[in-house]
């Protein structure tokens, strides 16, 4: 089984509206990727609270059988439809794929 794990650091203001604003969004936007290929399992998706230390804004974990499942997910187009916002509201972004 694979873990994927992705975090996003946000723009302070983007696309007509600030960080917290975008990060409920793209949490919306991206709970809409739940359980849309074969092999997809575990899929969370958290945003940082106030109050806390924290260096990133958004954070996707989930888990794919096996790379197929993982490729099939990153290349079903209700994934690729994010792309577009997500490149606009970003600062930065990690990723990190490994065997559970």
């Amino acid at each position: 089984m694979l873990r994927h794990i992705v975090m996003w650091k946000l723009k302070d203001f983007a696309e007509g509206a600030d960080r917290a604003e975008n990060a409920q969004k793209l949490k919306a936007k991206l709970e809409t990727c739940r359980s849309i290929v074969k092999g997809q399992g575990h899929f969370e998706v958290g945003t940082a609270q106030p109050g806390f230390d924290c260096t990133y804004d958004v954070v996707l974990v989930s888990d794919f059988d096996d790379k197929a499942s993982l490729d099939a997910y990153q290349n079903h187009p209700r994934h690729l439809a994010l792309k577009d916002f997500v490149a606009a509201i970003r600062e930065a972004r990690q990723c990190v794929d490994y065997e559970v």
